[in-house]
């Protein structure tokens, strides 16, 4: 198979490191969980140059750091999520933001560090197989109501639910 033409190639050029430690910089801002290392991140970044088909990532990592007086990565959480809200609607920003949603997201590294064993179908469901097995969400405070029946949840043995009449 012939090497592609260099000048009409359509494939995403690799990002540079200086744009790659932007890029997950801004990737950790946004989408923040200190329990997640960086390979995710990494795998996100190479997903969103890859994604990369009108050719705004290269000039948005730019104007990123313009947008943070000359190095993103310099900046504090707080400096950082600014510039970001800043740019929210922005091409490059929202190739990122709909790129990594779904990329990050449905990594099996993060499902696993989130909890989630995928999809249950194939295992005979979640009714029998701990749905409730989470140990970070708050036990479910169940309650009877023992007050008297409420017309408009319980229909009453021999009455009509004709509208208009």
């Amino acid at each position: 198979m012939p090497d592609a033409d260099p000048q009409t190639s359509t494939a995403p050029e690799a990002l540079t490191p200086e744009q790659e430690a932007t890029l997950l910089r801004m990737l950790r801002v946004a989408y923040p969980h200190d329990r997640f290392p960086d390979a995710p991140y990494v795998r996100t970044a190479k997903t969103i140059a890859g994604a990369d088909t009108d050719g705004v990532l290269a000039d948005g990592l730019a104007a990123l750091n313009e947008a943070a007086g000359g190095d993103f990565g310099a900046l504090s959480e707080a400096e950082a999520t600014a510039v970001l809200e800043r740019i929210s609607t922005t091409p490059f920003f929202k190739l990122v933001h709909a790129t990594t949603v779904v990329a990050l997201y449905d990594d099996h590294e993060v499902w696993d560090l989130l909890g989630y064993e995928g999809e249950s179908f194939d295992k005979g469901g979640y009714l029998h197989r701990g749905f409730d097995d989470l140990d970070w969400l708050p036990k479910p405070r169940v309650e009877e109501f023992d007050g008297p029946p409420r017309v408009e949840i319980v229909q009453q043995a021999g009455t009509s639910t004709r509208i208009g009449s």
